[in-house]
């Protein structure tokens, strides 16, 4: 097992490496030019070439790209992702706080996701063609094909307008995660949910179980098993499910005016920030690999028979 984590880390590890040199390069393709983004953030009326070339010697633009590349990628490892254009502020110093209110959404999110995913999942395997699980997936289906800013106006309408029970906006209390959570949880579970009640179905017609129960093994011995090998799936698909909303509360931060990473990201596309939009590629494509690396070696533990597949 020991090996595989090494050769896993080592694998994460290269592919971070070409994510980043990747994002560095797609910036720095951009047709326009951040000398000019600075100078027309610090509102000067006339930008003259004398002007651009300047900025860019203080940016250092004027220096070969690796070794920009290599400057910006050492100075990531320390959290320093350089000054925004627009704010002249250290972008970790909003970046990290948006990070940290995204995250917490994501992480009561994610939770919420697997336990209406698993249940659900349980409940429409073991009642598979009958009245329950077709009206399950009925709802469901309904429900996922809703778009989720739709959605959340329509909840805020009932809940925060008509019946006063809940903020519109803001994080000021754990009332206001009751909202963003509940869109999004109805967004994604869903979805997964039916990953958990195909993978049950699946393992419930394997060989082990017409074993077991010939051997004369309780029922719900049985369904553990079930539980157990179909969880194997479902891992992969939550672990996954994490950095993918973690990138998509882009729509739920704006509707809920949450001051997160959604947000502070369509400001600074929209004021051309590339420091800002640098770092926040970066960090989502981070949580992408250590999550799918996480998933991956979970997954290696419950079964020995992957840890050969690498």
């Amino acid at each position: 097992m020991s090996i595989y984590i090494v050769k896993r880390m080592v694998l994460a590890f290269l592919l971070l490496i070409i994510i980043s040199l990747v994002t560095f390069a797609f910036i720095n393709l951009s047709p326009l030019n951040p000398a000019v983004v600075v100078l027309q953030a610090q509102g000067i009326p006339d930008i003259t070439e004398e002007l651009i070339r300047q900025t860019e010697q203080q940016l250092g633009l004027d220096r070969p790209f690796f070794v920009r590349y290599l400057d910006w990628g050492m100075a990531c490892l320390q959290l320093d992702f350089g000054h925004s254009y627009v704010t002249n502020q250290p972008v970790w110093s909003t970046l990290g706080p948006a990070f940290v209110n995204t995250f917490k959404l994501t992480l009561v999110s994610s939770i919420a996701i697997m336990i209406v995913s698993v249940v659900l999942g349980v409940i429409c395997a073991l009642q598979v063609g009958k009245k329950v699980d077709k009206t399950v997936r009925g709802i469901a289906f309904i429900l996922t094909a809703m778009p989720s800013y739709w959605l959340a106006a329509l909840m805020i309408w009932y809940f925060s307008v008509q019946l006063d029970w809940l903020p519109t906006s803001g994080m000021d209390s754990y009332r206001s995660y009751i909202l963003p959570v509940l869109i999004i949880t109805i967004s994604y579970a869903g979805i997964y949910f039916r990953n958990v009640r195909s993978s049950m179905l699946s393992n419930m017609n394997k060989d082990y179980v017409l074993y077991g129960r010939a051997s004369g093994l309780k029922e719900s011995v049985v369904m553990m098993h079930i539980l157990r090998n179909s969880l194997q799936v479902a891992i992969s698909i939550f672990c996954m499910a994490i950095p993918i909303i973690l990138g998509s509360t882009v729509v739920i931060e704006n509707v809920f005016a949450w001051p997160g990473l959604g947000s502070l990201s369509i400001r600074a596309i929209l004021s051309r920030d590339f420091p800002v939009i640098q770092a926040y590629v970066l960090i989502l494509a981070i949580s992408f690999v250590i999550f799918n690396a996480i998933s991956d070696m979970i997954n290696a533990a419950m079964n020995p028979r992957l840890r050969n597949g690498l």
